[in-house]
Order: structure tokens, then sequence, then C-alpha cells
């Protein structure tokens, strides 16, 4: 089953959710503003990512509106404290697959790519 991380009132993650509604596939979606990843969880996500601030979207007004020295978090810690308070913070949708596969956003081409649908 795959798992999809988000906002529920995100347009993006509705969208994608949508996608996989329409195409049968079997989801688990889990709000993180109310479920919060833990931060061994973050810290597997990023690695995955390429790193905390590839996992942050930067044209959301959060993050504009965040203080100029939290937005230049030097250390993990800071990173995982940042995204614990911050979730909406996180590029989203997060969609992760039984076999581990980690991905961040959608796109109806890049789903039908991850999915294997013609």
């Amino acid at each position: 089953m795959t798992t999809i991380y988000g906002l529920k009132n995100c347009d993006t993650c509705k969208k994608a959710t949508k996608w996989l509604d329409r195409f049968d596939v079997a989801y688990t979606f889990i709000d993180y503003r109310d479920n919060k990843p833990s931060p061994e969880t973050l810290t597997e996500w990023a690695g995955k990512a390429g790193g905390f601030e590839a996992m942050i979207n930067k044209s959301s007004t959060t993050w504009r509106q965040l203080a100029d020295n939290r937005k230049a978090a030097a250390s993990d810690a800071e990173w995982k404290l940042l995204l614990r308070e911050y979730p909406q913070l996180i590029k989203r949708p997060v969609v992760i697959t039984d076999d581990g596969q980690f991905s961040q956003g959608f796109s109806d081409n890049g789903f039908k790519k991850r999915f294997s649908i013609d």
C-alpha cells in the first residue's frame, strides 16, 4: 500500500489523491499537521530527498514569513525542530510505497511513471 503524507487542505495533495482514486491505487493519507513526522522519519526522508533543505517548499508563505535565522538552519537538529514546528514547510505530498520508494510532489506524468500506468 502507498502512504501519502501531506495536508488535507492542500490543492496538490487533493490532486494526488484524486489521481490515485481514479487509477484505483490503494493508499493511506496521513495529514502531517495532525500527525507530525517523528525526528527519525524526518531524517529518513531527508536522506532520500537529498538533505533537509531539499525537502523544503521555499515558495510557501510560511517559508517567506520565517525569520532569516530560522531559514539558515545549520544542523540536522535545527532542521528537524523547524519541520516539527512547521510541517507545512515540507514539499508535498510525500509519497512512500511499500518497497520504500520515496518521492515528493505530484504530476500526472510523474505518477503514471511511478505507478506504471499507461
